[in-house]
């Protein structure tokens, strides 16, 4: 139980520390659940991010080769440590005392993490990046964020995140966990996501591939021939195509673009925008009116059939697809067509970035690529 801000009965007695997200599972059948979703072998390296106390820890090192755990806070570390040793799994359990964001992971099969949301798309990213390849990871993740990770096209949380995680691995919600579930109880409810990397990756360039996804989700249920039209659109591509252009036949050039081309590691490390969403939708929850959520409900409803003109700001998406004042023949109305004749030829024109799979996307970043169009 839990005294003046202090945990007791557990074996150890100090605050818990806010910065650090600090919520101990504590229910024994979800770290049950949890294990045996791994699918752990006697031969494999687990990795734990944020053991705690060492709950999840002891059941891993029963059916572990060897564990190793990432732990920032120092008292944690110290007690997790204690723990494992008079337990007798000492000569299996190895600490990193750091953050995991900026420590160097170790070789490992299987990786186990309970997260504090505010990390939690970087490490996934972090996780997805690291090679050698592992065989799976089982992460615990604030549900809506969890939710988002596995959504499928055509879902109200489709989102930037959804594609880049599938994109680069196999992603399955496999069960609930309930905030009673943790000490101290978080104010969220969480949810573990079982992600198996796909190897190898698909061959492309990620900054391209991410810049590309940026133009298509900022209005998500518009059509590609309405955003690719957009006159900032069109200026930012066609400013793009002339450097690129410039810098195509300089080998320094291209040998930074292709070490570029391998840096997924940075995607999507801070949406905080995305974050912030969650936290606006969690304060607000509450507070909504009958009136206000069947508005929401009735919004919803029009962008998932695929409302062209639904937008936050339809006076600035009318400004943004003037190009009447562009001469006919300039560079920028000439450099728009090739865009919208690209678009047409590939047959994309009427998709909508909220119902199109990371097949479509890759597609979509090809023929513009074919087009001499890339993207930052």
């Amino acid at each position: 139980m839990e005294k003046n801000g202090y945990a007791a009965g557990d074996g150890f007695n100090f605050t818990f520390d806010k910065t650090f997200g600090q919520h101990i599972l504590k229910n024994p059948l979800v770290v049950k659940n949890l294990v045996d979703k791994t699918a752990i072998k006697s031969s494999d390296v687990v990795l734990e991010i944020g053991p705690g106390t060492g709950n999840l820890t002891q059941m891993l090192c029963e059916k572990a080769k060897k564990v190793i755990a990432v732990e920032i806070d120092p008292r944690m570390a110290a007690e997790v440590t204690k723990r494992m040793k008079k337990l007798g799994y000492g000569h299996k359990f190895d600490l990193i005392h750091g953050d995991a964001l900026k420590v160097d992971f170790p070789f490992f099969d299987v990786c186990v993490a309970n997260l504090p949301y505010q990390i939690s798309s970087p490490f996934t990213f972090k996780l997805l990046a690291h090679r050698p390849v592992f065989k799976c990871a089982v992460l615990m993740f604030q549900r809506e964020f969890a939710l988002r990770l596995v959504a499928k096209p055509g879902s109200s949380l489709y989102c930037r995140l959804s594609v880049n995680v599938q994109l680069l691995s196999k992603c399955d919600h496999i069960m609930k966990v309930s905030k009673n579930s943790f000490k101290p109880p978080p104010k969220v409810e969480s949810s573990v996501v079982r992600i198996e990397p796909i190897y190898p990756p698909p061959k492309i360039n990620f900054v391209e591939w991410d810049g590309l996804l940026r133009i298509c989700f900022m209005r998500k249920n518009k059509t590609l021939g309405s955003i690719f039209r957009q006159k900032k659109i069109v200026k930012m591509l066609f400013d793009n195509y002339k450097i690129y252009q410039t810098a195509v036949n300089n080998e320094e050039e291209n040998k930074v673009g292709d070490e570029e081309a391998q840096d997924y590691s940075k995607l999507m490390e801070a949406d905080e925008d995305m974050l912030n969403d969650i936290k606006g939708e969690q304060k607000s929850s509450k507070k909504k009116s009958r009136k206000q959520k069947c508005l929401e409900r009735l919004q919803k409803f029009k962008q998932n059939e695929g409302d062209d003109e639904m937008s936050e700001n339809p006076e600035e998406d009318e400004k943004d697809d003037d190009m009447d004042g562009e001469e006919e023949g300039s560079p920028l109305a000439e450099f728009k067509q090739k865009i919208v004749t690209i678009l047409e030829e590939a047959k994309l024109t009427k998709k909508r970035s909220a119902k199109m799979d990371t097949t479509d996307f890759l597609q979509l970043l090809s023929v513009f690529n074919e087009g001499g169009i890339h993207f930052r």
